[in-house]
């Protein structure tokens, strides 16, 4: 059925079975790569995050305080958020307003209603919708406020400020050995160095140790001595602060 069976030769048995033994080295070889290459790597564990501290520029939110407004910080005390503090001179709470000066009302949004205004010799201001009302002899702060109740029968929440712009009203004298006599405008805190050189200074024949000052209280002259000298060396104005009406009178 199958014919005669074909005689091996021996040496190609002995190659075979070198070929096999060499296939089966490299099988056992080549199985724990194999293996490895079908097997997942582990994962590491990661490192726990550490926390980024804040830079220099970062904020802490919890120390953050909200910012004033703007409008807070304006000249007067009817504003939004904290007064602000009076401001020096002619418009500060210590002024009295006079008659003949000029002060600048302004209503906040209302143009109509703002303006520059001359004190009357009568000591009043005219002012639409209220009409006539007294300014001298109060200060800036005071006028304000009288404005603001007054406005609010015909206004919603009404925002004054009263500066005075022009004092007219206050002066001092200045007679004798000056260069320019006659009265000159008293500002706040004027000593008598500041009005004698704002009257151009003394003459050559002026007697720079013997300066007074005349100054009228309940009816009499009061004489306050003044040391232009000491004043001019070593700054000392001897405590003196002119008032309006005093005569500074120079020998």
């Amino acid at each position: 059925m199958f014919g005669p069976a074909v005689p091996v030769n021996e040496s190609y048995r002995q190659e075979m079975k070198q070929f096999m033994y060499a296939m089966l080295f490299a099988g056992l070889l080549l199985t724990p790569v194999f293996s490895a290459a079908q097997t997942p790597a582990t994962a590491q564990p990661l490192a726990p995050a550490q926390p980024v501290p804040p830079s220099p520029g970062m904020l802490n939110p919890a120390a953050q305080t909200p910012s004033q407004s703007p409008l807070a910080a304006s000249t007067g005390t009817f504003t939004t958020g904290a007064p602000a503090p009076p401001l020096p001179g002619s418009s500060s709470a210590r002024y009295i307003i006079g008659s003949t000066d000029a002060i600048q009302v302004s209503v906040w949004k209302e143009p109509g209603l703002s303006g520059s205004f001359p004190v009357r010799p009568d000591g009043m201001i005219s002012l639409s919708l209220v009409g006539d009302i007294e300014a001298a002899g109060r200060t800036p702060m005071d006028l304000a406020n009288d404005l603001t109740e007054r406005l609010k029968k015909f206004i919603q929440d009404p925002n004054v400020t009263v500066t005075v712009v022009a004092v007219n009203s206050k002066h001092v004298y200045l007679i004798g050995e000056i260069s320019h006599i006659g009265p000159i405008p008293l500002t706040s805190d004027l000593t008598p160095l500041q009005a004698i050189s704002a009257a151009g200074g003394l003459t050559p024949y002026a007697n720079k140790k013997h300066i007074y000052i005349l100054r009228g209280e309940q009816g009499k002259q009061k004489k306050i001595p003044f040391d232009y000298k000491k004043a001019v060396k070593d700054g000392d104005q001897q405590g003196v602060v002119l008032l309006p009406g005093d005569t500074i009178v120079v020998p």
